[in-house]
């Protein structure tokens, strides 16, 4: 991880979460909010996942700076009815949304064994999977999706009109962490795709088109005057437009080509909707142990690999730089950091 010129800047996590923390609130974040998108951004880079770290930070900044996202919202959480959360965001980040949906969310889920949060007037720029783990700590299986701008043709198609779309999935288990999915549903995260474009990586074709539709390798050619594209084809196509009815229709939010339309292109987060759902599996399985049911699945998977270690359960990878990231710490291209730096100084 280089920033072109081979530069990295080193950093403990509770330094990683300082420079976030200071960053937002010098650019009109209040400390609630500042504190949540710091957590998650930390969380990211604990994790590994690199293109949900501090290279995020200064999108957020461009969406409080334009004005388009408001760094002091206070998020309300309405009861609505005995199964279903409805968390108006009032037009700030994600994750304090989540927050103030969580524990009213795991409540009515432990209560009557299911239930669904929807986030409206919110700018989600984050990774989903803290979401689902949290409740999945929580002994819930967990689901959440949401849109994004809209960035990815439908199968067979050369125009932008779904988001990434992610969906996030998590399953408790007995002992230890547990199962995590994470992905969006083009074939590439869009990070991904930027971060190859800033190192000067390929992209496997099938990831987008360019400008005259065409496939590409070349990840500012999709970015710049391109376009993404679904997973496995017409599978991929029909996850994302269910994400759009999910996180847009459904919960009275827009979808990803109305957001785009709507968006002033300050390089931050689009606004949209998110949807969660918790179930509490001591109230469906038969006798309570559709959990430890689950290990079953687990243990044959892990057999299945030509060698051990080949196969592993989604998010292990993430629980294994987890280990290791608080004593070795996480390296940042050197001129994302003196950008950042600047960003602390305030708006010009």
């Amino acid at each position: 991880m280089t920033d072109g010129a081979g530069n990295l800047k080193h950093l403990s996590l509770g330094e990683v979460h300082d420079l976030a923390f200071n960053c937002l609130v010098a650019n009109g974040c209040d400390d609630a909010n500042a504190q949540a998108v710091a957590d998650n951004m930390t969380a990211a880079e604990r994790d590994g996942s690199e293109s949900h770290g501090l290279f995020r930070l200064p999108g957020y900044v461009a969406s409080l700076q334009s004005g388009k996202a408001d760094g002091k919202a206070n998020p309300q959480a309405e009861d609505v009815a005995p199964g279903v959360v409805r968390v108006d965001a009032r037009n700030g980040f994600a994750p304090l949304a989540f927050e103030a949906g969580r524990k009213p969310l795991v409540a009515k889920a432990k209560a009557q064994g299911i239930a669904v949060l929807g986030i409206v007037r919110t700018f989600h720029f984050a990774a989903l999977w803290p979401e689902v783990e949290a409740l999945a700590r929580e002994g819930l299986v967990a689901f959440a999706c949401t849109s994004t701008m809209p960035f990815a043709a439908p199968a067979g198609g050369s125009k932008a009109l779904f988001g990434t779309d992610p969906v996030a999935f998590a399953w408790p288990r007995p002992d230890g962490h547990p199962v995590v999915v994470d992905m969006a549903t083009t074939a590439m995260a869009r990070g991904e795709v930027m971060l190859a474009a800033r190192e000067g990586h390929d992209v496997p074709l099938g990831v987008g088109l360019d400008g005259d539709g065409q496939p590409t390798r070349d990840p500012k050619a999709i970015l710049e005057d391109g376009v993404m594209l679904p997973f496995g084809g017409y599978k991929g196509s029909a996850i994302s437009m269910m994400v759009e009815l999910f996180a847009g229709a459904l919960i009275g939010e827009v979808f990803s080509f109305q957001a785009g339309e709507a968006d002033n292109r300050d390089g931050g987060p689009s606004r949209g909707g998110e949807l969660i759902l918790a179930i509490d599996p001591a109230r469906m399985g038969g006798d309570g142990d559709g959990i430890a049911l689950g290990e079953a699945l687990f243990e044959k998977m892990l057999d299945a690999g030509a060698a051990p270690g080949a196969v592993r359960l989604p998010g292990d990878r993430r629980y294994g730089n987890r280990e290791k990231t608080p004593r070795d710490g996480v390296a940042i291209p050197g001129a994302l950091y003196d950008r950042i730096l600047a960003l602390v100084g305030g708006p010009a």
